[in-house]
């Protein structure tokens, strides 16, 4: 046995042992060669031995830390796809956000990170020096497909990860739901089947409502993603037209598919002729060292269609998104103009003065750093002050955790509590169009976390040993 795996199975045995607990952090790698005698090389080897094996995890700029014990993974027991011929949930989406807007209240129920880690003095400096600058024509110049050199400055942040996407095919949009309403509208009629993750983002239920499409929801582990044997099931079953999936940084679920699973997914898809629709909005909030690849780019048929925006990682007030739509662009324009018009012009002058000052990525480094260690500190907390008996699914990506409740219990009923001491939290019922998730909950871990915060947590702990 090497001197980095004898290094490996003595740190192993020791976190098995308890010495050290899930979500410490270890001596980082010149401490660690400093206490075992050996080379930083053998060292460095031992933690990437013992990361790959998903014993310990890096955060950016932080250090290792122990990881999560593994849970788990509780799937409901229902059918693996579960048709719904008439989605109806918009009314108690609706209710539970708008119960949750008080400013008095913490926002662990957003969908959005803390504005406070965002640029916005240079934003606005940006907004207010296109303002200057804007003629009659600035508003013509940026009607659908948007402006020209936001387009090519998307383009070529695809090109950085050996993804060739033109100009010509992105089409700008108010923000990501924008971009995304679009696309399903441009690939279905009312009535058409459409697939669905389950749980799936709210507002791709929302989508399916407002335009009278028939979901399919198929089953998502926690960890894995989306089962697609049950997706070829579907696929068999059912004339489905298009399959709205998170691949990167799912919401509410947290996991990010393996290249491995997305390249198997277009390929199903592909022979399936069947358009999928990524909603890819969480992708530049990764730990680690790279940028994962959307599942478009496996793609070699144009049959994706790429959501994203700049709202979850630099300014959700600008409400700026983008579709690459390939064929389908043309279409989404016309769409475009038939309902929003286009996208604000200012915003967009505003966002191209702002990247050239060539800060985003370093914005962005620091954004995954901040990310990274709130929602350690929240893990933490939750683990202190929630009881045992409640699993709190981790994910190295975003900014939500996944919480589940002893079964029986509803999550529901323990957000109308928390929220008489203002706190909120987004219920499972949120995310599905049946009961099946109704003792989880989603956790927004990106606001600032201190005393208020670890109080409002131990409430939790308490509302939810009341309702046990």
């Amino acid at each position: 046995m090497k001197k980095y795996q004898r290094l490996a199975e003595k740190m192993t045995e020791q976190i098995a042992l308890g010495v050290w607990q899930p979500g410490d952090k270890l001596p980082s790698l010149r401490e660690q060669v400093v206490n075992s005698g050996m080379s930083f090389m053998t060292v460095s080897h031992a933690y990437q031995l013992l990361e790959s094996q998903g014993r310990i995890v890096a955060r950016p700029q932080s250090g290792y830390y122990v990881a999560p014990r593994p849970v788990a993974t509780t799937r409901p027991v229902a059918a693996q796809v579960m048709p719904d011929n008439a989605v109806d949930i918009n009314t108690y989406i609706f209710e539970v956000l708008q119960a949750s807007r008080n400013a008095a209240v913490l926002p662990f129920a957003s969908a959005f990170p803390d504005p406070k880690l965002f640029p916005l003095p240079q934003l606005n400096r940006s907004l207010a020096q296109v303002s200057k600058t804007a003629t009659a024509m600035s508003v013509i110049e940026n009607l659908p497909p948007g402006n020209d050199e936001l387009r090519h400055a998307i383009a070529r942040r695809y090109a950085l990860q050996g993804m060739t996407i033109s100009p010509d095919e992105i089409v700008i949009t108010a923000g990501a739901l924008e971009a995304l309403n679009l696309s399903l509208q441009a690939v279905t009629e009312p009535g058409d089947w459409v697939i669905i993750e389950n749980p799936c983002f709210y507002g791709a239920l929302q989508a399916l409502e407002r335009l009278k499409l028939k979901a399919l929801s198929v089953a998502t582990d926690v960890k894995e993603g989306i089962d697609l044997d049950a997706l070829v099931q579907a696929l068999q079953t059912y004339p489905v037209k298009a399959c709205w999936l998170m691949t990167n940084s799912q919401n509410p679920l947290g996991f990010t598919l393996t290249p491995e699973k997305k390249a198997r997914l277009i390929a199903i898809l592909s022979e399936y002729n069947v358009t999928l629709i990524e909603d890819d909005v969480y992708s530049e909030l990764y730990f680690g060292r790279e940028k994962p690849l959307p599942a478009k780019a496996w793609d070699k048929s144009d049959m994706t269609l790429h959501c994203s925006s700049f709202s979850k990682c630099l300014v959700p007030g600008f409400r700026i998104g983008w579709v690459a739509a390939g064929k389908h662009a043309k279409r989404i324009q016309h769409l475009q103009l038939m309902s929003t018009l286009s996208t604000s012009s200012p915003m967009q002058m505003a966002l191209v003065d702002y990247l050239a000052t060539k800060r985003y990525d370093a914005h962005l480094r620091r954004l995954r750093r901040q990310l990274a260690e709130r929602k350690q500190l929240a893990w933490q907390s939750l683990l202190r002050s929630l009881p045992p008996e409640v699993h709190i699914h981790h994910s190295d990506s975003g900014y939500f955790l996944w919480l589940e409740l002893p079964a029986g219990m509803d999550a529901g009923k323990l957000s109308s509590n928390a929220l008489e001491h203002h706190i909120s939290i987004a219920p499972g019922k949120m995310f599905s169009t049946t009961d099946s998730w109704a003792s989880f909950f989603r956790f927004n871990t990106a606001w600032g976390w201190g005393e208020r915060e670890d109080k409002a947590v131990e409430t939790l702990g308490r509302l939810i040993r009341q309702l046990m």
